[in-house]
């Protein structure tokens, strides 16, 4: 059946593009599971010129360069509930407008300490022309290799996740509104699937407001992050998080389950992580 409203036509062609890069992805919050979909029409965002306050608790020192401290109580299990969708049916559980605050923690909290790429894996300046942009297009295992190359590894997903939300929990790295234009994500200009999807990856300067509490930069849209899935053995250790630049589950709680270790797409990068030294 043809769709005659102009904001579900919009809803079917990101939807046709998301399914054809991904037909398996599914998105994991606090409370579930379900199919990705895709979103209304809506503006590119503004890109944020202001920077941001510094992060009151990160620190770079533990770490050493281009690396962030993260250390605190996680919550393993989180309730964050939705006060108001962004969309109509069929697509009411996808976006969050605002969430309701403090968040509800089910579970026994626990100690956490590492280290985590501030920035996503970027390039260095000799294999790719200015700006610096994230890495995308590696295997999971390719970009496991490259971070243990310099003395790192991939994070696993709970490191991941509480370095998003901070000990609050928060549904998105910036606080409990979702927000357009404080990260790279909600464009519906993606062009098409596979080959034809524009690359919309930002520098690390253009988002400066898009920090998560520890200080870490671009934890959701941008481009999608690959993880260690704890537990897990080959070739089901992947899951993927932050989303991508498209209106989708560009959130802390929210991972991409479907794609296994042989998976590539040109919306995916990662970061590194690493254990914090005793201090």
């Amino acid at each position: 059946m043809a769709l005659q409203h102009p904001i579900l036509n919009a809803f079917s062609v990101v939807a046709f593009a998301t399914m054809s890069l991904s037909p398996l992805d599914a998105f994991r919050g606090g409370s579930g599971r379900a199919k990705t979909s895709a979103a209304p029409d809506l503006p590119p965002p503004a890109v944020s010129s202001v920077e941001p306050p510094a992060p009151a608790s990160s620190s770079t020192a533990p770490c050493g360069e281009g690396m962030v401290l993260v250390s605190g109580e996680y919550c393993p299990e989180a309730e964050q509930v939705c006060l108001k969708w962004l969309d109509p049916p069929p697509y009411q559980n996808l976006r969050c407008a605002e969430y309701a605050k403090p968040a509800k923690c089910k579970g026994q909290k626990q100690q956490r300490r590492f280290c985590i790429d501030r920035e996503e894996y970027v390039a260095s300046s000799s294999e790719e022309s200015e700006p610096p942009l994230p890495v995308v297009g590696k295997k999971w295992g390719e970009a496991k290799a490259l971070c243990e190359a310099r003395g790192a590894r991939l994070c696993k997903e709970s490191e991941w996740e509480f370095a998003c939300e901070g000990p609050e929990a928060s549904p998105y790295p910036y606080g409990w509104k979702r927000e357009a234009g404080t990260c790279n994500h909600d464009r519906t200009d993606l062009g098409g699937a596979e080959d034809k999807l524009k690359d919309h990856r930002a520098p690390p300067s253009a988002f400066p407001k898009c920090m998560s509490p520890f200080g870490v930069h671009d934890m959701v849209g941008n481009v999608d992050e690959w993880v260690e899935r704890e537990g897990m053995s080959a070739p089901n250790r992947s899951a993927l998080r932050g989303g991508w630049w498209l209106p989708g589950r560009n959130r802390c709680r929210a991972a991409t389950l479907g794609h296994d270790e042989s998976y590539s797409g040109k919306q995916v990068g990662f970061r590194c992580c690493r254990d914090a030294p005793e201090g």
